[in-house]
């Protein structure tokens, strides 16, 4: 993403939080006092989407308009302190978008908001779009935050939408409940449940409807993918001529949904920037809404805390691939239940290198699930000598757990892999081209009940124990 520059449309709007702690009742009415302690400013709205799109690297430009009020100047001195580019227009007599928040401790108390939502005066209007259209070229995608407070009006909207469209510039939209059509021609729109159900008018309760009504407003839009933010459920991503994706929370303690869709909105654009795929976009945009819930008050996720949780999401699933026999075995039934293919291969695994790895992929091109078996260390030792392995069994196991091409990873303690191949009974037994199929342990068994056993290619000038002794000189 680094270097990867962004123009962000749309309307700005000044956070404020006054925090407190509440200790007595008001005489005056059944009401909490609240005894401020603190009190801050940050950007809003397209304001905050442009400032975590800056936190990620990418190099932000901020178009929008505020009034000639002290919010209006609060306002520009935030987001020059965030990093962010930024031309504001001034529009006379127009009221700075402005919302108050009262926390005490974790708990927001009241919400307070000064607004203006009626249209630009054209005059303005006509300055923002000849803005935008001039700074098209030097961006890399174009992002409309549409809020509903007058900046982006249907007009405004067709005229810079069709500008990036002329431009060639990926087009990523935050879009308002209502009428979806006002976006047609973006090439990736963002609606939360409610945005989404008021837009196609199909319920968005669960997975079925989630996906029905990302395909009517994929329709309805002209779109070329729906990423769908859906809360507690997770995210939805349905993309023309792909079938649909959903991904679960990623979300583990919610400490506060402000400006949760900001983050979300510039985690896809900025993977659009960089060229990545709306799969890629959606899952690391799913992660950073996670952890902007977590955070007090509109979050910025950076890059750094992206990578953290990245790696860590890694190392959780890897440790959920993971499983001992009893557990294989139900998670083998219920894919055979689901109608899929079941691959095994074996192996000790020590020190991956290249040809584990060319194993492992022809594995999985034979099957829709792969089960990777590995030697327990003690059998390894009686296998191979005391010298042996090089890294303990639960390492070995991590590691191949990590990569995409394996779904489940079983150790096992025998010298042979026979009694687990008796309990799992895989489609297809796939071993390396070293060996003859009537050596390879467990072939005349899967044969037996109809199942393939398969002779992988080699690649060749890749084996640890030649990585051993090399190691040992």
């Amino acid at each position: 993403m680094r270097g990867r520059r962004a123009l962000v449309v749309g309307d700005v709007m000044l956070d404020r939080y006054v925090q407190g702690s509440v200790e007595r009742i008001s005489p005056e009415a059944p009401i909490p006092v609240l005894r401020v302690t603190a009190e801050r400013e940050v950007p809003g709205g397209a304001g905050n989407a442009a400032r975590n799109l800056a936190a990620l690297g990418i190099a932000t430009r901020l178009f929008g308009a505020v009034g000639d009020d002290p919010a209006g100047a609060a306002l520009r001195a935030t987001l020059d302190g965030a990093g962010v580019a930024a031309s504001l227009l001034v529009a006379p007599g127009r009221q700075t978008t402005v919302k108050t928040r009262f926390v005490a401790g974790a708990q927001q108390l009241l919400r307070a908001d000064l607004e203006t939502t009626a249209a630009l005066a054209q005059d303005l209007a006509d300055r923002l779009v000849g803005a935008v259209t001039a700074a098209l070229p030097d961006c890399d995608v174009l992002v409309l935050s549409d809020y509903g407070k007058g900046l982006l009006s249907e007009a405004v909207l067709r005229r810079l939408i069709d500008a990036a469209r002329s431009a060639r510039r990926a087009i990523v939209v935050d879009p308002i409940a209502g009428d979806i059509t006002r976006y047609r021609g973006a090439d990736l729109l963002k609606p939360n449940r409610r945005e989404i159900e008021a837009g196609t008018g199909v319920i968005a309760e669960d997975d079925a409807g989630a996906e029905a009504a990302a395909k009517r407003a994929l329709e309805i839009a002209g779109a070329r993918a729906i990423a769908l933010s859906r809360a507690e459920c997770g995210m939805t991503l349905l993309e023309a001529g792909r079938p649909v994706l959903h991904l679960p929370t990623e979300t583990r303690d919610v400490y506060d949904v402000t400006g949760a869709g900001d983050t979300v909105v510039a985690v896809l654009a900025a993977v659009v920037a960089a060229g990545g795929s709306y799969a890629d976009a959606a899952r690391l945009a799913n992660i950073a809404g996670g952890l902007a819930v977590q955070h007090a008050g509109a979050a910025v996720i950076g890059g750094a805390e992206l990578q953290s949780a990245l790696r860590r999401n890694i190392t959780e699933s890897a440790t959920g691939k993971i499983a001992g026999l009893e557990q294989a075995a139900a998670r083998v039934a219920a894919w055979r239940e689901a109608r899929l293919a079941v691959g095994f291969t074996n192996g000790v695994f020590d020190l991956l290198h290249p040809g584990h790895l060319a194993l492992i992929a022809e594995a999985k091109s034979a099957c829709d699930r792969l089960v990777v078996a590995i030697n327990a260390d003690a059998s390894v030792r009686r296998l191979k000598g005391d010298a042996r392995p090089v890294q303990s069994d639960q390492a070995r196991a991590l590691v191949l757990a990590a990569l995409a091409d394996v779904d489940l990873v079983v150790i096992f303690p025998e010298d042979t892999p026979t009694p687990l191949l008796e309990r799992l009974r895989p489609d297809v037994l796939v071993k390396g081209g070293d060996y003859a199929i009537d050596q390879v342990v467990g072939a005349d068994l899967v044969r037996s009940y109809g199942g393939e056993v398969r002779l992988a290619r080699l690649l060749p000038g890749h084996s640890t124990t030649a990585t051993v002794a090399k190691l040992g000189t």
